[in-house]
């Protein structure tokens, strides 16, 4: 962290970079609660396993179609950084009456929510495919993994408290009013939307440089599958994004329902997922920059299909929080190469463009998996006394499916690359057989010769 910070102080966007990862705290904090807390507030709103799927699948939909306004926008605009504080500012205008709902009782309050929920996400994609394309243009290839893997576990350790923070007060509110509880919850989220908004107004903006040859239609991009690596990819995230939207909205459901586990042994198992991710976006973001992110992202999707199904073997609470372990540590990796590929492979003149498609591809796959989990999550036969563990064992299959069709279709874009095998990798990443120079890397026998009680 020293090493990084002390050549960010050279950088010709340090001012900038350094208020990204600012920003970034109070975004995380805003996001984590958002995330971790809208289906604990559709349910005790009253919300069905199908309204569920609708809450989670609409506004991702609706949300995907906005993408193709970004470009748009942003040249009505004439900048990238004014339209993502505008749009941020706005965002936490609609966090407001969400609070509120948890307050007042009044007929179709699932359909409001999702009315709100759905404005907030078209709002959210709009902004992370600008602050993508903007935040990218600050660092070359070779110090994007490095400076998003640290910036990705600064900003976690703040979503890791907001996490802690949310259980702990709709605990500590349930003994006399839950409603009161999301109420304060998401004024937070308000609070820290406007915070992030101020500090994202100090970040540089950088002319947004188009050639003719950047703009082509959606049906153009699509066309190239045959051919072009990108549209490969994006086809293959998004076929992980549907198995994994499959079942992803009902782990919630399935803890706080079907386990009945009190808000705050919920934010428990969630916890094992925050804090493995902060351990690991570092990591994974050092092998990317020595072995592609291609490599990264094959490994990873070949464990993400274990995670829905190590669920269902047991409902004891240590068991889950280890299994929320390894799926932070693995999700964490996917999700920080899905990024760091798409600015490899794209230039910067088509950036919000591509951005945008693949936010739109994603989301209707999103969508398409959340409203199916959903509609399966009352209707497939029980296993082990419930329907939503049929439903995570078919998401398993799915995501496993999705790894071995369409994960040799793409490669990596980048020459300067180790080539290593997933095991070999895997090894390193873990810290059993380090495979980058010293000072990169870490190794789990030295730690643990380090520590006292070890012989």
């Amino acid at each position: 962290m020293l090493t990084l910070q002390k050549s960010l102080s050279q950088h010709p966007f340090r001012k900038s970079l350094d208020a990204s990862w600012k920003e970034g705290i109070a975004s995380n904090t805003m996001q984590s609660l958002f995330d971790e807390y809208l289906i604990p507030l559709g349910l005790f709103l009253g919300a069905t396993p199908m309204d569920i799927g609708f809450l989670v699948a609409v506004p991702h939909l609706l949300s995907s179609f906005s993408q193709f306004f970004a470009v748009r926008i942003v040249a009505l605009l004439g900048s990238r950084l004014r339209f993502l504080v505008k749009a941020t500012v706005l965002q936490a205008l609609l966090l407001l009456p969400i609070a509120f709902f948890s307050l007042f009782s009044f007929p179709s309050r699932i359909l409001a929510l999702i009315f709100f929920v759905t404005a907030f996400r078209i709002l959210a994609n709009l902004i992370a495919t600008v602050w993508g394309s903007l935040a990218s243009d600050y660092l070359s290839p070779e110090e994007r993994g490095k400076y998003f893997g640290w910036r990705s576990r600064i900003v976690g350790f703040a979503g890791l408290a907001a996490t802690v923070l949310g259980g702990i007060l709709l605990n500590t509110f349930k003994a006399f009013s839950t409603g009161t509880g999301f109420f304060i919850l998401f004024l937070i989220t308000v609070v820290a939307r406007l915070l992030s908004a101020k500090l994202m107004a100090t970040m540089q903006n950088i002319p947004h440089q188009q050639k003719q040859e950047d703009a082509f239609t959606f049906f153009m991009f699509l066309r190239r599958f045959k051919e072009s690596n990108f549209v490969k990819f994006v086809l293959y995230v998004s076929s992980i994004t549907f198995a994994a939207l499959l079942a992803a909205p009902y782990f919630s459901v399935y803890m706080l329902q079907d386990l009945s586990f009190s808000y705050f042994t919920y934010m428990l198992i969630h916890l094992g997922a925050v804090v493995s991710g902060l351990i690991s976006f570092p990591i994974w973001g050092k092998h990317a920059d020595a072995i592609g992110n291609a490599k990264v992202l094959k490994t990873t999707s070949l464990l993400i299909p274990l995670i829905p199904l190590l669920w269902t073997f047991s409902d004891n609470l240590f068991y889950l929080f280890c299994v929320e372990i390894f799926s932070g540590f693995v999700w964490g990796g996917f999700n920080l190469c899905a990024l760091n590929f798409i600015f490899d492979a794209v230039s910067p003149g088509k950036r919000v463009r591509c951005l945008g498609y693949f936010s739109f591809i994603n989301g209707v796959a999103t969508f398409l998996g959340a409203s199916l989990g959903g509609y399966l999550a009352e209707r497939l036969p029980p296993l082990n006394g419930s329907r939503i563990l049929s439903l995570f064992l078919l998401s398993a299959v799915l995501r496993m499916l999705s790894h071995f069709v369409l994960s040799r279709k793409f490669h990596e874009v980048r020459n300067n690359t180790q080539k290593v095998s997933s095991l070999e990798l895997f090894f390193s990443v873990v810290g059993i057989k380090p495979l980058l120079e010293k000072g990169r890397d870490w190794n789990i026998l030295s730690f643990l010769k380090k520590t006292p009680w070890f012989e």
